[in-house]
Formats: C-alpha cells, structure tokens, sequence
C-alpha cells in the first residue's frame, strides 16, 4: 500500500519501495532506471491552518538590480500586513547572487523606499535575526553544504554536458518538437565514468534528479490548486560549474532555514515552485504554504512598465506622493475589505486585511485615481504638518528663503485644497506670485472682462491704491479687504462676478485661482514679509499697478488685427 511521505504542507504518494532511493549512493547499481519508471504524485494541503502549527514568517526577497517596483512594492506590502494580521515576523533577505547586475546602491534605495513606505523588517539587514546572514551573497557556504547532502543522498548528480552539448539537445527536441529539457545523459552515467571526468578536471554542473512521470499539485491560498505535468520539466541545474548556486535552490535553502511559514509573492515566480517543492522534499525540509499575487497591469492590460510612466517607489516619492498614499493605494491593487470604503491607515490595513480576500485577477495600476487618493491623504493631514510640508517643500525648490513663519502658515491654507502632490504646492505658489496680466488681457477667454468697461474699474483701482486706502484696507488682512471691496463695489455699481472678477483680473493676473480676497492679502504680505526669494518671479503689489497704469486701454479695446498676435500693449 502507497505511503505518505512529507511535511504537513507537501503530501507525496509514492509506492512502497521509491522513498529509500533519495537516500541511496548515486552510484549503487544504477537504480536510477528504475526511479524514473516510478510515477510521483505531489501535493500542497491548503495550508489553512499553517499558523496554528508555528510562528508565521513571511519574507520580502529583492533582487538589488534596480529600483523598487510597485509590483514589488505591493508584495512587501501584503506580507508586512499578513506578518502583522497574524503576530508574526517580517523578514527581509536580499537575494544578490546576479553578482554581476547586483549593486549596493540598488540596495541601499531599496531599503530606504521600504522605510519610507513604513514597511519596517523584524529581520534582516541593519537589524540582524537568528537566522542570517540575510544576503544571499553571504551564504554560499550553506548552499554548498545542502548541494553536497543532495548528492550524497543520490537526488542530485554531476553533469559534465559542455554548452554545445546542451545547445544541440536543445536543437533536436525542437525539431522533434519537444519540450527543452535535458535529456539525462549524465543521469545514469558509472562510478568509472564520473571519476574519468573529475580526474580530467572536466567542469560540472549539479543536476537535480526529476521523475518522468507523474504530477505535482500545490493547493495556493489565491489560486486554489495548481498542478505541472513532471515529464516536462527534464532534469535541472542547482549548482552551475562556476560552484554558483542557481535561484530555485537558494530560494528553497533560504526559506527552509530561515523557517519561512507563507511564501507570498508575484504570480511569475509560480512556475519555480515546482521545481522549490522537489528540493524541498528530497532535503526533507517542511514546505511553506504559497500565495502568489497577481500581476499588477496598464491600463491596456498589458505588464507596467516603464512606457507606461513612473513605475519605481523612488520616482513616486520624488514626484510629491506621500507613503500613506502608496501604501493605501497598492493594498487595494488586488485586495479590498468587502466594503465600499477605500481609506485606509496602515493600522487599519492590518487589522482588516486577510490573503483570503486577494484576487488572482489582474490589477489595473491608474495613475489619476493614485494622484486623487493622494491628494485626499495631504489634505486630511493636520495643518501643522501640512504647513511643514510646504515650506520645506518652498525653501528647497528656492521659491522662499524660510520654512516657516506666517507667510507659509497663510500660503498653505489658502493652497492647500487645490494641491494633490506635494510639488504640486511649487506652482500653486509660483502661479500666485506671478502676473501675467498682459497675455491675460489678450486671450480669447479675457476679452469679454476687458469689454465690460475694465478700464473705468482699473481707473477707480489705482486711484484706490493711490490714495493709500486699498493698502490700509489690506493692512487689516482679510477683514479690511471685505470692508473695502464691500465699499468700491457700491462705489461703482458693481457686484458678484461683475465686480470680482474684473478685480481678479487686474491684481492677480489671471482669470481663475484660490479665493480672490485671500490671494490678494497674501500677494501684499509677500511684498513686505521678506520670506519671498527675489529670484521666484514675484511680482509685488506696487509693481502691478505700475504695470495697469501704462496700459493702453484704448487699443486694447479694439477689434483685434488678425494679422496681428497680441493687441495688450503697454505705454512708454
């Protein structure tokens, strides 16, 4: 009767007399022949009770090739809220065996975009754990040590097949239209002939040793059951000539002694958990529970990628997005609470969010709707905060020459609600200071303002400023301007938008912006305040009206030339 071999999460059924031949010398009486007559069934338990049985630990495992994907991203963020949920640990390891395209500045950009994404590890670099080293550029020992018991056991063999070799197999199983895989000449290769080879000094891989028949299932927590035909995956490499370990095997050497409980990861590392699940049974080690989280796509549904736009946490950042944003925004990529609700705190996050509800769908990333969630997010801070957001944000991009003080305090709120991304707040700022009254005037969109007898309101404004009374009025802030404006409008018969608008027009400029009394008040108090840097475009109040008294305002009423670009002209 078939017995049942493996870890609570791995079931193998195999017939009576296959288990011992994992344990056997490679070179015993080639038995090999008669393994790859045996038929292998593998399957994952769900695995819903996995926690119960120990501690649950998930990792995050970069490769430190680039920046940080919001794919990956969303990963590190569904095991930090899975590790949280359940009272368990968050691990971080770096996976840098690509010696070559691995770098440490990557490294170093990929630890700073998870902090700032407040996604904190119980384990790994700078903090250390039990289990480390936590590179995988530091564990070559272990992998050799795990290669070598493979070998002894007999489920692992050398393979001496130079490149050709391996390209002509190549070559004729698509001719035979085949599927690629090796074909075993080195499988059942004798003592003799193995021991010629070594003695040459012949280079050689570590093969490990797959059935020809049978299948293998896993039970994934997203998707359900997955299962792979094994006479199409051939015999494969986990130690390349070179004495480097090859991905799959560190993979399961690292989870396996890190006691890694739930493997959560993209839906393109599927494919590699069948070949993780062999080496994990034939090393005897417990297999994890699998989640593998869907792909995050475009809005054409196809893969993110660069030409869709930014891609990596680090241009977000420097684009003005804040971490609670992201972190709200890629946890609903896939994932959501059952409710209509769309804000989350990160607390919250982890109190609600369970692997259950994961889709395996595709999620569409949508810029416009992150930006809008963003937006949601600064606005909801509180205003002290806001306030120290923009002004560092001012001084750095050199618009004023201090942080803080009253004109930030002024600036940030009458701003803020039309701000979304926090570089977002340079060209509000920017676009306030400013006046372009001129080409203002002389736009399809401002001749109806300038057509209702704008000059006869401009003419009664400088006299207004002149006298001094207009700068007293804007002394006494936001109350002196309504007394003021409450009394010019009567003076000239003027109200609502027959009266405002004009005035928007000819003290700030242009014909849209915040609330036009606030603008005002502020554009005063920025030409005596000194935080203003001389260099940022400003142009102060004085200056405007300087501007408005040299206007021809008779030839700005004219029908325009056509053959003519612009009929706002200034007298000299």
């Amino acid at each position: 009767m078939a017995g049942l071999v493996g870890s609570p999460w791995l079931r193998i059924r195999v017939s009576p007399d296959f288990a011992p031949l994992l344990l056997r010398s490679p070179l015993a009486s080639k038995p090999y022949l008669a393994h790859r007559r045996r038929s292998l069934a593998v399957s994952a338990s769900s695995a819903a009770a996995a926690a119960a049985q120990g501690e649950v630990r998930v990792r995050f495992a970069p490769s430190p090739t680039g920046n940080l994907h919001v794919g990956g991203a969303r990963t590190a963020l569904f095991n930090y809220l899975f590790a949280r949920s359940k009272g368990g640990r968050f691990i971080l390891r770096i996976e840098d065996t690509d010696l070559e395209r691995s770098t440490k500045k990557s490294e170093e950009a990929m630890l700073n975009d998870l902090s700032w994404l407040g996604l904190d590890w119980d384990e790994g670099p700078g903090v250390g754990g039990d289990y480390g080293p936590y590179r995988q550029s530091e564990r070559n020992s272990l992998y050799k040590q795990y290669a070598a018991k493979l070998l002894d056991s007999g489920a692992v063999y050398r393979c001496f097949c130079s490149n050709e070799e391996l390209e002509q197999m190549k070559e004729t199983a698509k001719r035979l239209q085949l599927p690629p895989v090796y074909t075993g000449k080195w499988a059942t290769a004798s003592e003799k002939e193995t021991e010629e080879e070594l003695v040459k000094g012949t280079p050689y891989t570590y093969r490990f040793r797959v059935p020809k028949e049978g299948t293998l299932k896993i039970s994934d927590l997203i998707r359900g059951e997955v299962s792979w035909s094994l006479d199409t995956l051939g015999d494969f490499v986990i130690m390349r000539s070179n004495g480097q370990p090859v991905y799959n095997f560190c993979v399961t050497v690292d989870d396996a002694t890190m006691r890694i409980s739930h493997v959560i990861r993209a839906e393109e590392h599927l494919p590699n958990t069948l070949r993780q699940a062999l080496i994990y049974n034939a090393l005897g080690f417990p297999m994890p529970s699998f989640a593998h989280v869907s792909l995050i796509l475009a809005p054409d549904r196809s893969k993110l990628s660069k030409r869709h736009g930014a891609t990596s946490v680090g241009q977000f950042r420097e684009m003005g997005y804040l971490p609670q944003a992201m972190v709200n925004y890629l946890a609903l990529l896939g994932w959501g609470d059952g409710t209509e609700n769309e804000f989350f705190t990160i607390d919250q996050l982890v109190e609600k969010f369970s692997i259950e509800r994961v889709n395996k769908s595709g999620a569409i990333f949508d810029s416009t709707k992150l930006r809008w969630m963003n937006g949601q997010h600064l606005r909801s801070l509180a205003l002290d905060e806001l306030i120290k957001i923009f002004g560092d944000q001012w001084k750095r991009t050199g618009i004023l020459l201090e942080a803080e003080g009253s004109f930030v305090k002024d600036a940030t709120e009458l701003l803020k609600d039309g701000i979304d991304l926090i570089t977002d707040a340079d060209t509000a700022l920017s676009n306030l200071l400013s006046y372009p009254v001129l080409s203002t005037l002389s736009s399809e969109e401002g001749k109806p303002i300038v057509q209702d007898k704008l000059s006869e309101v401009a003419a009664s404004l400088i006299s207004a400023y002149d006298s001094g009374e207009l700068r007293e009025a804007l002394e006494e802030g936001h109350v002196g301007w309504k007394k003021w404006v409450k009394s010019f409008g009567k003076l000239l018969n003027r109200k609502g938008k027959s009266l405002f608008m004009p005035l928007r027009v000819l003290l700030t400029g242009k014909l849209h912006g915040p609330d036009i009394g606030g603008s005002i008040v502020l554009i005063y108090k920025a030409g005596l305040c000194g935080a203003v840097n001389p260099q940022s475009g400003f142009v102060p109040l004085d200056e405007r009206l300087r501007i408005l008294k040299e206007i021809d305002w008779d030839a700005l009423n004219k029908e325009p030339d056509p053959q003519r670009k612009s009929v706002a002209t200034v007298t000299h």
